[in-house]
């Protein structure tokens, strides 16, 4: 219990009221396919709804590359396209390149340092972005469903011509829990709170999301090759 109770600090940054509102839904897929002993590959795929964007607004599709390095390390390094819209009309779309380092820490607990490179359609520059994540996992039974909650942090590096301003841009907060729906296929239902601060006098704003993700896993499916996604 007390590292349940540890785990609820993750949301102690939370602020209390934000100007602006927003409800939305998240959605997510992702299939991992090993390559030897300790390496795999995930292809991604993301899209999210709004209400003040007025319907779908926001969509990511990507590959991550991840290797085991050392006992509870991992690196990865990938891609992700994407684009976004509001009611209806297209926005610049983004190719981020993304460089991560997992570690496990023990008691339940886990670190994800992200870095991006951010290329967007309208203007030049290249804005670098680090997002340091926090989690925490409680299994409720053995196979059997897996509690988490986790908190992330989006710091951005450097300004922009199109538009990045360096500083501290967002956090996340979320819970939910992970329930396996078959021998490789999971899905985690959780809900997120994202406030994003207001910046150039723009007001800050609060999301809340239901998310939703499945989760394939395809270990044991080839052969030669023995038996996370973003």
């Amino acid at each position: 219990m007390h590292r349940a109770l540890l785990a609820l600090l993750l949301f102690a940054p939370l602020p209390a009221f934000a100007q602006r509102t927003d409800e939305q839904l998240w959605l997510a897929a992702n299939a991992s396919v090993p390559v030897g002993d300790k390496a795999r590959v995930t292809l991604e795929s993301i899209g999210r709804f709004s209400d003040r964007a007025g319907g779908f607004f926001h969509s990511e599709f990507g590959a991550l590359g991840s290797m085991v390095v050392a006992n509870g390390v991992e690196i990865a390094a990938g891609y992700r396209h994407v684009e976004d819209w509001d009611h209806g009309r297209a926005l610049p779309n983004e190719e981020r390149l993304r460089q991560i380092v997992t570690v496990t820490l023990g008691g339940g607990f886990a670190t994800r340092l992200r870095l991006e490179q951010r290329f967007n359609s309208s203007g030049s520059g290249v804005g670098v972005r680090f997002r340091p994540q926090l989690r925490f996992t409680l299994p409720l039974a053995r196979k059997g469903p897996t509690l988490f909650a986790t908190h992330e942090d989006f710091l951005n590096l450097n300004d922009t011509r199109w538009g990045q301003r360096s500083g501290y841009e967002r956090m996340r907060n979320s819970i939910g829990i992970t329930v396996p729906l078959a021998r490789r296929l999971s899905t985690d239902v959780g809900y997120l709170n994202q406030y994003r601060f207001g910046r150039g006098g723009a007001r800050d704003q609060m999301d809340h999301a239901m998310t939703l993700t499945l989760s394939l896993t395809l270990d044991g499916v080839f052969s030669g090759h023995h038996g996370d996604a973003d």
